[in-house]
């Protein structure tokens, strides 16, 4: 594991180098992840290693355990296919809301976000791409008024499902074809197409459940 650079925010990096030790494999699903060992590895007090391991545990890629040490979280199939199940229903209802209200501003920010996400798929950058995929969906949210539906949709695109989607390994085989898809729902909120954007929604959300059985069977 690399060490981290005392010019830069300890705290930062610690959650920096930690997430990319467990992105890259280094540490593996359900692993302990021992203070004492961890913070002398890369060069740092617990302070920060605590707090990096809190950020990991709010994005769903650590469990935090009461008197014994975080693991590196692990996931079933199962619990990833209900939680898709729940998520599918928000985000097609979010879409019949937003799609006749959408504002050309978050149209615009849309259109960046899918240019931004092809971006970081020519060039296997699967982290940016996370990012971006969940920025697509909170942007659709952007004009609902319904805040706890906000709130819901953003819980279902962090923590578990993505680090179910980053931990699984399955973006270098499906990034491309979930880009595709976010464009077609793209396309049809563009022309406030109500019910032709709620089935693209629906497509990429079967689509998603498809790639985590296929890869994962």
């Amino acid at each position: 594991m690399k060490r981290v650079n005392k010019k830069m925010s300890i705290s930062d990096q610690t959650y920096d180098l930690l997430r990319q030790s467990i992105v890259s494999g280094e540490f593996s699903p359900d692993q302990e992840l021992r203070e004492e060992k961890i913070a002398k590895q890369i060069g740092v007090s617990r302070t920060p290693l605590r707090d990096a391991l809190r950020r990991l545990s709010m994005d769903g890629l650590v469990v935090l355990r009461n008197g014994k040490p975080a693991k590196v979280a692990t996931f079933t199939i199962e619990g990833s296919l209900h939680l898709m199940e729940v998520r599918s229903l928000l985000e097609m209802h979010n879409l019949r809301t937003i799609t006749p209200i959408l504002s050309k501003e978050i149209i615009k920010q849309l259109r960046d976000n899918v240019t931004h996400q092809r971006k970081a798929i020519a060039k296997e950058d699967y982290e940016t791409f996370v990012e971006l995929d969940r920025d697509f969906h909170l942007l659709l949210t952007e004009a609902n008024e319904n805040k706890k539906l906000q709130d819901l949709i953003l819980q279902m695109n962090s923590g578990d499902y993505r680090a179910f989607i980053i931990l699984s390994n399955t973006l270098p085989q499906s990034a491309e074809a979930a880009c595709d898809e976010h464009e077609g729902i793209l396309e049809a909120v563009e022309e406030g197409a109500v019910e032709r954007a709620v089935e693209a929604m629906d497509v990429h959300m079967n689509n998603i459940v498809n790639r985590i059985t296929q890869y994962h069977t």
